[in-house]
């Protein structure tokens, strides 16, 4: 289900994109990644994910700070994805800045576990 409200809200995400965002996009974008198309900040079932591969239905979200306290939310946020058929992985922000390698290793093993 997206909204115009959603679609809005996506399209000033990606224009104001966080330092984290920007270095994992730089990355994902363009098929970097073993050919395969990720979209940012992509509406689904009433959230905004942060990065999307509809081909091997996975999204990446990328945690900072606040998350520690919003446990529950991510994990409503997290099951809704699931249940719309998406796996999720979930990335400290921290991460993704110092270990962008490890980051990107992760998520290149989900997308060959799937293409098999």
């Amino acid at each position: 289900m997206t909204t115009r409200l959603n679609t809005g809200r996506a399209r000033d995400l990606r224009r104001d994109q966080t330092p984290v965002e920007a270095r994992l996009w730089s990355r994902l974008r363009n098929r970097q990644l073993d050919g395969f198309k990720f979209r940012r900040q992509l509406p689904i079932e009433g959230y905004i994910a942060d990065f999307v591969c509809i081909d091997a239905k996975l999204v990446v979200e990328l945690d900072g700070g606040q998350h520690a306290e919003q446990a529950e939310y991510d994990a409503r946020r997290t099951a809704a994805l699931e249940a719309a058929g998406f796996d999720v992985l979930r990335f400290w922000n921290t991460d993704a800045f110092e270990n962008i390698e490890g980051v990107l290793e992760m998520i290149r093993r989900r997308l060959r576990a799937e293409s098999f």
